[in-house]
């Protein structure tokens, strides 16, 4: 059935006997299934032949998760081999529940070896009353360095002893994964408590620890009630309640006391802990605060946004307003363009390329050429009327007949002693922005007494001085 669906996650079958005929068919389907990933078969005689077809199946099996195989009556021979080549093929495998079976010491070697090789993947191995004495904690003792995934390990019921106890110490103090340790009813008494709590002071890890139905009296209770003092990772130590009896009356007491300061240490751990997280949070929290404070972009639609160019009421430089020019350092553009006016070039090419914008006024026909640069500061042409200009040029169109002096843009090339920049009439008006002393004029000044007169004010390098009469200045006015 599960190997012709697509959904099916969690099937739970103990109790129902998998003999040798129907094995075949649920390894088959173990081996192509890609959704089951909770399998119980707990208590379905799975022991020989049939394990075998399934821990065949499950090694290529990558969807499986948690597998339960409690009380099947596995061997410590051939079915305990077949679970150790399991788990050395398998690393998708995270839970594996062996308890209430006959896996024994020599069967738990085999599962050693396939424990080695769990670089990752196994998280939960509950060996829970299978016979492990303290040959078999051997075995485990010397996987545990190697194991990088288990968390939990569970190994009470079993007759481990003290001596098992000493053989596993020095393997959990050499390993860096499990989380939760059990130990109850393993045959402990205090000097196996003893070995324990050495490892307790050496863990950082450690959250959990079974030691219940163990005999640990007065001196077991006081090394782990020591243990504690330096050990900040524990939070649950589970001991029997009821003190254990013993020949002086007043150990009892003395046993009370140390399980609630056992218990209290614990809860201190838990407290530590409580607060680490709640200040990891807090700190994750301003981290992810920060950095959406420093990611958050000013809103470009602002209108009161003084630095908005597209803003109506921003009061900026004239030329700029009429939206034809763009900002003073916008690109390279502007720089040549300067650079061509400052060359002698004619001045049309500024008007074709420049940046035009009107005065604002519409009664004053007159408009103005800005060209800028960074750093240079700003050139404003003022051109009061311009006549035959070709179609297709790219200059301004003419302006209303209404301009109030007939002087067509000079070119300064064609103009003896000027530097290529444009000029017009003195006035005695406030200076300009961009330095200028004078506005330009709308009608050429009268001649002097000896027939000089100046022309206009340049824009902030030159000044130019026209020696030319008037009929010489009317004929370059014509050509031009």
């Amino acid at each position: 059935l599960f190997s012709q669906t697509s959904c099916l996650q969690y099937l739970d079958a103990r109790g129902t006997p998998l003999l040798e005929h129907s094995a075949p068919f649920v390894a088959r389907a173990l081996r192509i299934s890609s959704s089951l990933v909770v399998l119980h078969l707990e208590n379905t005689s799975l022991s020989g032949r049939p394990l075998m077809l399934l821990a065949t199946a499950l090694k290529m099996n990558v969807t499986l998760r948690e597998l339960y195989l409690a009380d099947n009556k596995l061997n410590g021979l051939q079915d305990s081999a077949q679970l150790g080549n399991l788990l050395k093929f398998n690393c998708h495998l995270q839970i594996l529940d062996l308890r209430n079976n006959h896996v024994l010491d020599s069967g738990l070697a085999y599962i050693c070896e396939g424990l080695r090789e769990q670089r990752r993947g196994l998280v939960t191995l509950v060996l829970w009353n299978n016979q492990l004495s303290h040959a078999g904690m051997a075995f485990l003792g010397m996987t545990l360095p190697h194991t990088q995934s288990l968390e939990t390990l569970n190994l009470g019921h079993n007759p481990i002893g003290n001596e098992g106890v000493r053989n596993l110490k020095n393997g959990l103090i050499g390993n860096r994964s499990v989380l939760r340790l059990g130990l109850a009813c393993t045959k402990l008494t205090c000097e196996g408590a003893v070995a324990v709590a050495e490892f307790i002071a050496e863990s950082s890890r450690l959250l959990r620890l079974d030691l219940r139905e163990n005999d640990i009296k007065t001196g077991g209770l006081m090394a782990l009630s020591l243990a504690l003092r330096v050990n900040r990772s524990l939070l649950r130590l589970d001991l029997d309640r009821e003190p254990k009896k013993e020949a002086v009356k007043s150990f009892l007491e003395t046993q009370k006391a140390l399980l609630a300061e056992i218990q209290n240490g614990c809860k201190r751990n838990f407290i530590l802990a409580k607060e680490k997280e709640e200040k990891e949070q807090q700190l994750q929290h301003s981290a992810s605060m920060a950095e959406i404070s420093g990611a958050d972009p000013e809103d470009p639609e602002d209108p009161k946004d003084p630095k908005d160019p597209k803003d109506p009421e921003d009061p900026g430089p004239a030329p700029e307003e009429n939206g034809n020019a763009a900002p003073g350092g916008d690109s390279s553009s502007d720089t040549e363009e300067e650079e061509e006016e400052e060359d002698g070039k004619d001045s049309r090419e500024a008007l074709g390329s420049g940046k035009v914008g009107n005065s604002g006024d519409p009664g004053n026909a007159e408009r103005r050429i800005s060209v800028s640069s960074p750093g240079r500061g700003r050139k404003v042409f003022v051109v009061t009327r311009v006549e035959n200009v070709p179609e297709g040029s790219g200059s301004v169109p003419d302006l209303p007949s209404s301009a109030p002096a007939p002087i067509p843009e000079l070119l300064p090339s064609q103009a003896p002693g000027a530097e290529g920049i444009p000029c017009g009439s003195p006035s005695r008006d406030s200076p300009l922005p961009n330095g200028l002393k004078a506005d330009f004029a709308r009608a050429l000044p009268e001649p002097g007494p000896e027939g000089d007169g100046k022309l206009g004010m340049c824009t902030a390098e030159h000044e130019l001085s026209c020696s030319r009469n008037e009929q010489e200045l009317q004929e370059l006015l014509l050509e031009a």
